[in-house]
């Protein structure tokens, strides 16, 4: 962790810390999202604390600090692990390297369709992941949509993978969306989200890649005019609580939390489909040239990276499950 990380995770601790602490005894839990207010892992989570807050009669509650005010995804991950932070949403691309389990949902092409993903993340597959991040200090609530991802940039249209050569392309901390954007041919350039605005704007790179309501609600659309529909990944979202927080909780609280966190999930898909469209929507009425890529090509590119991890022991069984509910 470098310094301002540190400074930045510092001081998020200094806002969440007390309430990690006290969360037992006075119900009041602090939640953390990268993303802006309205987005829908926020509205998600803002739903869960209501509901927790009519279970409990008030006794459980959870404060939502969106935007990134708690640091980088980084930070308030390993601030959830520590117990300064009880609740953090974080996508899967930026838990790989932590958390090996999640490399799968973040592969290219791993799966067929968004309806595909969400086959698997409500079965077997997602409760094994689920289950996994217990190895890590941190309990699994739920997991989350966020979309297909696609490359945007501001030089020209992506049709086949020959097209993004020599472009610098932002991606998340993973060693996943590193191989496979090297795979594809351009020069991967690991940057936290909240820099990729400026980064466009002063060509410290040429794209980056992310769902539509991500692409739209970063303003992202403004400095990159290209997108193309290269739908890559789906790597879902995370809900996270720390372990420390979630052992705090009286027996029928934590029942409670599960179960309200479990039933948040329909909640979010609702707000993410509708507002995925009208993301696109907007992009699209601002002018942003939009294409459709070579399907075949991307895939035969991308292909390495999916079959070496999938051959591993640890992701074997999960890849089974996976294709098992295409």
């Amino acid at each position: 962790m470098n310094r301002r990380r540190f400074l930045v995770g510092a001081s998020a601790a200094g806002v969440a810390l007390a309430t990690g602490a006290r969360a037992a005894t006075e119900g009041l839990m602090t939640a953390a999202d990268v993303h802006p207010s309205g987005y829908p892992t926020v509205e998600a989570v803002r739903w869960i604390g209501k509901r927790l807050e009519e279970l409990t009669g008030g006794r459980l509650r959870i404060r939502v600090y969106y935007a990134g005010q708690l640091g980088r995804e980084g930070d308030t991950v390993d601030l959830t692990r520590f117990g300064a932070l009880d609740i953090t949403r974080v996508n899967f691309a930026s838990l790989n390297n932590p958390f090996p389990l999640t490399r799968l949902f973040a592969l290219p092409y791993v799966f067929d369709s968004v309806d595909h993903m969400r086959r698997v993340v409500d079965g077997e597959a997602g409760k094994i992941v689920l289950k996994g991040f217990e190895q890590r200090d941190v309990m699994g609530l739920a997991i989350y949509d966020a979309g297909s991802r696609s490359f945007y940039n501001v030089r020209r249209a992506i049709r086949e993978p020959k097209d993004l050569h020599g472009l610098k392309v932002r991606v998340p901390p993973s060693d996943i969306f590193l191989e496979m954007v090297t795979a594809l041919g351009a020069e991967p350039t690991p940057l936290p989200f909240g820099e990729v605005y400026s980064a466009l704007q002063t060509h410290l790179i040429d794209g980056a890649e992310n769902n539509w309501r991500s692409f739209q609600s970063s303003r992202h659309y403004e400095v990159a005019r290209f997108i193309s529909h290269s739908e890559h990944s789906y790597s879902p979202e995370a809900l996270l609580m720390s372990r420390r927080t979630f052992d705090a909780l009286a027996p029928q609280d934590r029942e409670l939390v599960l179960s309200t966190a479990r039933e948040s999930v329909a909640h979010m898909r609702e707000l993410w489909d509708k507002m995925e469209a009208e993301a696109r929507e907007t992009v699209l009425a601002a002018g942003v040239n939009f294409n459709e890529i070579d399907r075949g090509a991307f895939h035969r590119a991308a292909a390495p990276v999916l079959e070496k991890y999938t051959s591993r022991s640890d992701l074997k069984q999960l890849y089974e499950l996976v294709r098992a509910a295409a």
